[in-house]
Formats: structure tokens, C-alpha cells, sequence
């Protein structure tokens, strides 16, 4: 019984909405704009009404009603829904996705030619989009961070946020091999552009294509920006063996140099750890710096009133000592030893072929 009332309220709806749209259809395209929202929840009833299920005396009500679609919307209309905050929910996460995939969209740094021979020109047309959005986002960020002479730091996270470290360093290796005849461009931001595979893409009127990417920002700010991004990347580099006894052995002359005591107190010798460093050092690499230099008192510290990190070491320590030499890890020694037990097993193989 209450299938079939179901049924006539589910017909009877469909037929007000039809009748609706008719008289939406004969109205003026300003007026159809103004009743589009209403139109659209208006379906949604309807669509709901195929999956729900009322009680027999509420599926009555609404069957006695001459109108029951302009009561359901109307009731609608005057609830706080959370409708809009679905849609505003569902508009940022889908941006986040975006954002996301556009962050982490490889750079395809090969040609138009090369990308058709490999059928992949969808690729490198999405790669390509990307590299002069990028170049446009740089040219934004200079705009908007240039203040008194001073390019602020954060134009470059403005910027990699958006694209990537990878992206935007690419589009600025392109940029600086294409002015590389310009003063204004360091000559060590140069010798790094040039390790930066940047291929010549011609179009059919034997221009570059990748020029469309080139920013267009005066050169010394390029400069500053692209030395600051090749900071920020450093920083996200891990340190490597040789980056720590580098620094250890730059501390331990720095610690040599003094005549007379260094420290404020004038009871101790000490030099500042690079700040390149500590800001990529974790506590092992701390660790490692540290076994490294010679001194039984020697301690990593702050120091009032003074920016930095500093390697303090008593004045009675005996400065002319050499750094020490690393020990091998136990990992690498047992990796060596099972590399020497299997090495017989290898020659016997030999001789047995």
C-alpha cells in the first residue's frame, strides 16, 4: 500500500516539477538565471525522493498537498542547512588537490619533438603550461616583495609552495642561461644554470620555445631570487660526511687562530658554527661535528646577546691537535666482513667453470 502512495507522491512531484520547467522555459534568459538555484534543489528533491522512504501518514500529507515540491523547497529555503558550507568544503578541497598535483607535476625538460617521436606531448604540454605559470608566479613574487632596496625572503616559498623546488628552479636555470651575457647575474648562478640540463626547443619558425618561460624581472632581482632559492634548497639537503668534517675542520681553525682567549669572559677560545649548518644539522650531525674536533671540553652553545651556535673549548686545551679521523660504523664493518667471507666462495665458482 504504502509502495504505491509512495509512488503517487514521487509522480505527482515529477509532474510540478514539469510544470516548472515549462514555465521556466517561455521566461526571459535574465529570469531563468534568477530561478536556476531553485530549479537545481527543486531536482534534488526529486532525485532524493527515489531512495527515501516516509511513513504512510506522512507520504498522505504531502499527497493532499496542491503544491507538496513548492512546500518541500520553501521548507528548505528556511533551514540552516550546511548546504553552503558542503560547497565551499568541497571548493577548497578540490583547490587543494589541484594545488597538490601542480606542486608535484614533474618537469618534463625535453622538447616538443622529442615529446611527439615519444607520443607523450601531453606531458610536456602540462609540464610547459606549468613552467610559464611558474615564470609568471616569480615575476608576482619579485613584484610584491621588493621593499627599500631589499628582496624579502619569503618571495621564494611564495612561489615553490605553489610549483615545487624542482619547477621553479628549472624556470630560473632556463632564465639565467638565456641572459648569461648580462652583468647582473652572478657568475657562480651562472656556473650552476649551466649544470642544468635546459634543451633548445624550436617551433616552426625556428624560435625558442622555452623563451616563453624566461622571466622578465630586472636581472639583479632574478639574481637575489635565485640565490635564495638555491639556499632554500641546500637547507632541505641533508649533510653529508664530507659537508661535516668540511665544517669541523673550518672550527677547528678558526679555533687555532686566536693568540689570546676569544670569549667574552676571556676564559675560553671559541668560533662560530656556520649558520648553514645548524639550520640543516640534526642531533646526529651535531654529533658527528663533534667527534670530529679534538677537545674534551668542547661544547656547542649560545651565547647571550650573540646571534649563532658556537664551539667553546677551555683555554687550557692543546690547540695544535689534528681532527680525528672517523671511525667506520659497525654496520659497514660487518658489510665489509661478509663482503671478504664471501669473496673465496666467488673464486672457487670461477675455477669450477
Amino acid at each position: 500500500m504504502n509502495e504505491a502512495l509512495q509512488q503517487s507522491l514521487y509522480d505527482k512531484l515529477s509532474r510540478e516539477q514539469g510544470k516548472y520547467r515549462d514555465w521556466l522555459k517561455g521566461q526571459p534568459p535574465e529570469e531563468i538565471l534568477h530561478h536556476s538555484y531553485e530549479y537545481t534543489v527543486r531536482e534534488d528533491i526529486l532525485m532524493s525522493m527515489e531512495d527515501l522512504t516516509l511513513s504512510e501518514a506522512e507520504t498522505r500529507a504531502l499527497l493532499l498537498s496542491p503544491s507538496p515540491m513548492a512546500i518541500l523547497y520553501d521548507k528548505f529555503s528556511d533551514l540552516e542547512t550546511g548546504y553552503m558550507d558542503t560547497i565551499r568544503d568541497s571548493i577548497e578541497d578540490t583547490a587543494k588537490d589541484e594545488a597538490k598535483k601542480l606542486r608535484e607535476l614533474p618537469v618534463y625538460p625535453y622538447p616538443a619533438d622529442h615529446a611527439r617521436e615519444q607520443g607523450e606531448l601531453d606531458v610536456y604540454r602540462a609540464s610547459f603550461r606549468a613552467n610559464v605559470s611558474c615564470k609568471e608566479a616569480i615575476e608576482a613574487a619579485i613584484r610584491d616583495n621588493y621593499h627599500d632596496n631589499r628582496l624579502d625572503t619569503a618571495a621564494v616559498g611564495q612561489v615553490a609552495e605553489q610549483f615545487g623546488q624542482e619547477r621553479m628552479l628549472y624556470v630560473l636555470a632556463a632564465t639565467v642561461r638565456h641572459f648569461d651575457y648580462d652583468g647582473r647575474i652572478s657568475r657562480d648562478n651562472k656556473r650552476w644554470a649551466n649544470t642544468i640540463p635546459v634543451y633548445e626547443n624550436k617551433d616552426g619558425m625556428d624560435s625558442d620555445r622555452s623563451v616563453q618561460f624566461v622571466v622578465c624581472s630586472h636581472p639583479g632581482l632574478t639574481d637575489l631570487f635565485l640565490t635564495q632559492a638555491r639556499h632554500e634548497q641546500r637547507l632541505r639537503q641533508p649533510l653529508t660526511a664530507d659537508e661535516i668534517k668540511a665544517e669541523a675542520a673550518r672550527l677547528l681553525g678558526k679555533l687555532q687562530e686566536p693568540v689570546q682567549p676569544n670569549s667574552p669572559g676571556g676564559t675560553h677560545f671559541m668560533a662560530e658554527v656556520s649558520r648553514d649548518f645548524m639550520e640543516r644539522a640534526g642531533a646526529k650531525d651535531t654529533a658527528a661535528l663533534q667527534k670530529l674536533l679534538p677537545f674534551r671540553s668542547l661544547a656547542l652553545s649560545n651565547l647571550k646577546d650573540r646571534k649563532g651556535a658556537y664551539a667553546i673549548i677551555s683555554k687550557e686545551e692543546d690547540r695544535t691537535q689534528p681532527l680525528r679521523s672517523r671511525k667506520p660504523s659497525v654496520r659497514s664493518k660487518l658489510q665489509q666482513a661478509s663482503a671478504e667471507q664471501k669473496q673465496p666462495a666467488a673464486k672457487k665458482k670461477d675455477l669450477e667453470l
